[in-house]
Parts: structure tokens; C-alpha cells; sequence
């Protein structure tokens, strides 16, 4: 298999799979005027092992696949039938405040048994995903997450096939179930809940047959609470062309890449594999590269492959102002273990280190642990923002902007993809740009979910 290997669950180190085939779900599925949040079993772990009890949309993992035509209006009543408080974040799609999810700062939770209706306009086509965010370091672990696939108005690249896969992790016990734990401070003060077992769209053994030469839209999700994924493709060639739901300029060539934690990348792949064997979606350890999604070849869709794909359309974010007037405001990211953080500002006053710990905080933004009382910046609707970034840690960070998307600035000046979500490794730098058209308060966070809940959350205000 070219250096692929595939692993059998333990429930102890990490272990990824492919076998068995799921029922694809059809590209004009009707998903319900409600979404509910409800506990469900899920076939998480080779079919010798017990069911997972899950929390899923529907009951299920991954929730219902959920798809608008750009530009037009998605209405879901939610209800919550879970045990606890809970609520919907639409991540990635740049709609009205109200409808962002967030407990406490644009909405109150749900409340068991009690119901919420989200009601807004897609403006921007691409594959966006929608998750809990209360307690979402619990309630995404357990399985609360779906997608969001917005269709483009015009451009649609013409492909034999797409699937859209969700990446995650969990951590079971040897019984397949779902370990207890969450929020654990040794989680939260190093690299987050990292899982033992994989899944692609709720199984761990994830195949599709296909024919040599088609032509795949593959839309990846990458919903684990903290595992950053190094992908690679055997028997794949293509390219990357949207990433976090935003076309890029122009097609990018396949090759090894990483997802963090929230980010989406949207990848148009010809089968080169011969009829007979088998292609691979991989994630890289440091032992080697594991199947993720295994690609059966049987037959040709034609000839030979197919020349490259055109630039998707680009969506309606507004361009850049001139940088150089632009307001410029600092963030430096603080604490974990190895952090060497002394001590922050907790609920408005001066706290040590040792009284973070008990409180759950072990992280801060600019020495201030959880969400200040103050925003990180206030700009006025249509304003150019600046904000330079330092990660001063020891571990790597996702850090998400809500309502917005956000190009990276080089030194040079050089503009980076639009982006909503963007990878700090240790010790890095890095600035980012955006147009603050969208009024309301905006979580900015890291989607490390054990780190944003320990402390590693502000936001921004725009008049």
C-alpha cells in the first residue's frame, strides 16, 4: 500500500482505520426545519464493539448535512434535549450578530427542553460547519457538530463526485465509550483533549469506490477539540481551492498540508490509482501515514485525467482598506505549561497563578485570562483593523475570528488567503487584516476548545 497502514482500535494509543462502506448522503438532502440536540448511539469503533453514546444533531453523528444556495435564507428552530444549556454557532458564515450562537454575548443558552430559532442569509458560498458553543469543549467532544455547505450562485466546478468529510478524534475507553475528563487542567495547560480514535463523518472505517480519472470535490472539516491533522494523499492528484470556505485566487497544487482544529479546506483530486487498487486520504504520524479515507478503484470514467479546474468564484467580502491608516492593535498569547505565566487579570482584578489554576484559567490574552471586560478593539463599521499576533507559548494555537474573514499581512506586505481560522505555531508571529463591516460583538478565540475554556478568549466591537 505504498507506506499506508491501517490500524484496529485498542482504546489506548491513537489508532486510524478504513474498512467498511457508509451510505453516502445525497447531495439534495432536505435536512428538518428543527435541529435538535439530542443523545444518540453511534458505531464509532469496529462493529465487534459496543456502540458510543453520543450527544448528536438528530441523534446522529455527524449531524445532518445542511445546504443552501448562496444568497438565500437558512431557517432552523433548534431545541435542546440535552442535559444541558446549549446553543448553535454557524462557524465561518459572516451573518448577523444575533445569530452567532454565543452564550452571553449574543444570545442566552438554551435551556433543556427549551428551543431557539436561527434565521439568516448565507452570503458566501463554500463549506462552513455549525457546533455548540457552551461547554463546547464537552458538547463537541461528544458529537455535536454538522456541516454547512453553502452552494456557489454561479461557477460550480463540474466533478464526478463530492463528499463532504468531517475529521475528528475521541477518546474512548476499551469499552468504546466516551471518556469522562473534560475540561481536565493537564488537557487545558498542554495541546487540549487529544483522542484515540479517529473518525471520518462518525466511523472509522471509511471508504467510497470510484473510478480511475473521476474527478472528486472533497470538502474536509476538521471538528476535533484540539488534533491538528497532517494530510497527504496517495493515489490522489489535484488541488487545494478554497480554504475556510473562501476561493483562493487561483487553484493551488496538491501536496502535504495541515488542518488545525475549525479550519476547512475544500480540494478537487483526479483518481490516479489504477482500477483494481486503491487511493488514500492520510493523516502523517510520526510513524508513518494512516488511512483516513480509502478510495476502492473499480473501472475508468474516461480516458485520462482531466485538465485543471478554474478558480472557484470569489464571494463578496469586502477588500482591504489601506493598510497603512489602518487601526493596529497587539495580541499576545500567554500561559500553559512551560508558559512561565506568573499571573493575570481574572473577573477584573489581579490574580496569581496558583488562583487561575483553581479557577480553570491557565491561559491568557494580553494578561488577562477569560473574556475582558473590555474588547480588544472597537472599530466603526467599514473599518480597515490590524491585529499583530505573537504566540508566546509552547504549544500551537487556532485562532478564530467570528462574523469576519481575515487575510495574514508578511512583512513585505505580502496578503495571505482569506482565512477564518488561522494556525500559530510556538513562538510565532503573525498579523491579520480585515474589513470590520459586520456590527456587533465578535468572539475572537483559540479553537483549541480546552484552551478558549481556560482562558484564551476576547473579542472585538464594531459600531
Amino acid at each position: 500500500m505504498n507506506g499506508v497502514s491501517r490500524r484496529s482500535f485498542t482504546g489506548g494509543l491513537f489508532a486510524a482505520a478504513v474498512a467498511a462502506p457508509l451510505a453516502p448522503t445525497p447531495a439534495c438532502a432536505q435536512a428538518p426545519i428543527t435541529l435538535t440536540a439530542q443523545e444518540g448511539l453511534a458505531q464509532l469503533a469496529p462493529s465487534k464493539y459496543p456502540k458510543t453514546k453520543v450527544w448528536g444533531y438528530e441523534g446522529v453523528v455527524p449531524g445532518p448535512v445542511l445546504r443552501v444556495p448562496q444568497g438565500r435564507r437558512l431557517t432552523r428552530r433548534f431545541q435542546n434535549r440535552l442535559p444541558q444549556d446549549s446553543s448553535i454557532h454557524w462557524h465561518g458564515i459572516r451573518i448577523a450578530n444575533a445569530m452567532d450562537g454565543v452564550p452571553g454575548v449574543t444570545q442566552e443558552p438554551v435551556k433543556p427542553g427549551e428551543s431557539f430559532l436561527y434565521d439568516f442569509v448565507a452570503p458566501d458560498a463554500g463549506v462552513y460547519w455549525y457546533h455548540p458553543h457552551y461547554k463546547s469543549y464537552e458538547q463537541v467532544a461528544r458529537g455535536l457538530y454538522g456541516a454547512l455547505i453553502v452552494g456557489e450562485a454561479t461557477g460550480a466546478p463540474s466533478v464526478d463526485h463530492e463528499e463532504v468529510l468531517i475529521l475528528d478524534d475521541w477518546r474512548l475507553t476499551r469499552e468504546a465509550q466516551i471518556a469522562d475528563g473534560f475540561g481536565a487542567i493537564h488537557d487545558a495547560a498542554h495541546a487540549g483533549r487529544l483522542g484515540n480514535w479517529v473518525t471520518v463523518n462518525g466511523a472509522g472505517e471509511w471508504t467510497r469506490e470510484v473510478k480511475r480519472f473521476a474527478r472528486l470535490r472533497l470538502r474536509l472539516i476538521n471538528a476535533a477539540n484540539a488534533r491538528i491533522f497532517d494530510l497527504d494523499t496517495r493515489g490522489l492528484t489535484g488541488w487545494i481551492v478554497a480554504l475556510d470556505g473562501m476561493p483562493l485566487a487561483a487553484p493551488q497544487p496538491l501536496k502535504r498540508f495541515a488542518l488545525a482544529p475549525a479550519q476547512r479546506a475544500d480540494l478537487i483530486v483526479d483518481v490516479a490509482a489504477d482500477s483494481g487498487g486503491e487511493a488514500f486520504l492520510l493523516t502523517m504520524e510520526r510513524d508513518g501515514g494512516y488511512a483516513l479515507a480509502t478510495f476502492a478503484v473499480k473501472g475508468e470514467a474516461r480516458p485520462k485525467a482531466l485538465t485543471a479546474p478554474a478558480p472557484l468564484p470569489p464571494n463578496p467580502v469586502p477588500k482591504l482598506g489601506d493598510l497603512g491608516k489602518a487601526r493596529s492593535v497587539e495580541l499576545i498569547m500567554e500561559g500553559g505549561a512551560m508558559g512561565g505565566l506568573r499571573g493575570a487579570m481574572l473577573d477584573g482584578k489581579m490574580t496569581s497563578m496558583r488562583a487561575l489554576v483553581s479557577a480553570g484559567k491557565v491561559w491568557a490574552f494580553n494578561k488577562s485570562a477569560g473574556m475582558p471586560a473590555e474588547p480588544l478593539l472597537t472599530a466603526e463599521r467599514g473599518e480597515t483593523v490590524r491585529i499583530s499576533m505573537a504566540n508566546d507559548t509552547a504549544w500551537p494555537h487556532a485562532m478564530h475570528l467570528h462574523g469576519h474573514h481575515f487575510r495574514t499581512v508578511a512583512a513585505g506586505g505580502a496578503l495571505g488567503p482569506l482565512r477564518d481560522t488561522l494556525l500559530m505555531q510556538p513562538r510565532a508571529k503573525a498579523e491579520i487584516a480585515f474589513v470590520a463591516d459586520n456590527p456587533g460583538e465578535w468572539l475572537l478565540h483559540c479553537h483549541m476548545l480546552e484552551h478558549s475554556a481556560a482562558g484564551m478568549m476576547t473579542r472585538i466591537r464594531v459600531t
